[in-house]
């Protein structure tokens, strides 16, 4: 295999970490699909309630809190989606729920910025979500507070606003899929690493966002998470 590249290759995004000067490389964004069935209910679908499903996001499209973003092209119905995020700390593979609960480094705030119409649409045709969900600039992640400083998900709220106005509004113990559960099934087909994000679902309340809006967003005892819209390229 060469060992140089043709051209300039961009390093791993990295998320802040509360209490520590370096960060935590992307590598990869795994994303946990219809995990709250009231916003399930919403999008006129039934939870799977047999075994969680996924999609993912490439690590490039990881955008920092407190960004501002370009409308992207292609959509003129550009969603928010609150989320809580897990990231992993050690391998884990064909993990049971002990040991994928402790290879989970910690957890942050989240948004899943979706372009709906074409997420829709794909879904009519039975075609995969990529041009819905894999969009540019579309993984918003918080900084990282540590699983034990963070304690037990369930208890917390996870809410939302746009311009002040609370949109999604939930708690983490309405997840259908729990953390280690999660966690558990994804290593049955993938060797869990440090660098693996896991974005786990949205509340109901999703709704379409214009240029100008500001998007706020919080789960008790995590850091929250700030996203602005910019005008349309």
């Amino acid at each position: 295999m060469n060992k140089e590249a043709l051209f300039p290759s961009p390093a791993w995004p990295t998320i802040p970490v509360e209490g520590e000067t370096a960060g935590y490389p992307v590598h990869r964004i795994f994303c946990v699909g219809r995990n709250y069935a009231a916003h399930a209910a919403e999008m006129g679908v039934e939870v799977d309630r047999e075994a969680p499903f996924y999609f993912t996001k490439s690590a490039l499209m990881t955008e920092a809190s407190g960004a501002t973003i370009a409308y992207p092209p292609g959509t003129e119905n550009f969603h928010y989606e609150m989320e809580l995020v897990i990231v992993i700390g050690s391998p884990v593979f064909r993990a049971d729920r002990a040991a994928a609960q402790a290879a989970i480094y910690g957890y942050a705030c989240g948004l899943d910025m979706t372009r709906r119409d074409l997420q829709l649409a794909a879904r009519a045709k039975q075609r995969p979500w990529d041009l819905g969900k894999d969009v540019e600039q579309s993984a918003v992640i918080a900084a990282i507070t540590k699983a034990d400083a963070f304690g037990t998900p369930g208890p917390q709220r996870i809410h939302l606003e746009v311009n002040g106005e609370v949109k999604q509004d939930a708690h983490l113990s309405d997840l259908i899929w729990k953390v280690d559960e999660i966690v558990s099934d994804l290593s049955k087909f993938y060797h869990l690493a440090p660098g693996d994000v896991i974005m786990t679902g949205t509340p109901a309340g999703v709704g379409p966002v214009v240029s100008g809006d500001v998007i706020t967003g919080g789960i008790d005892g995590l850091q929250p998470v700030k996203l602005s819209i910019g005008a349309a390229e």
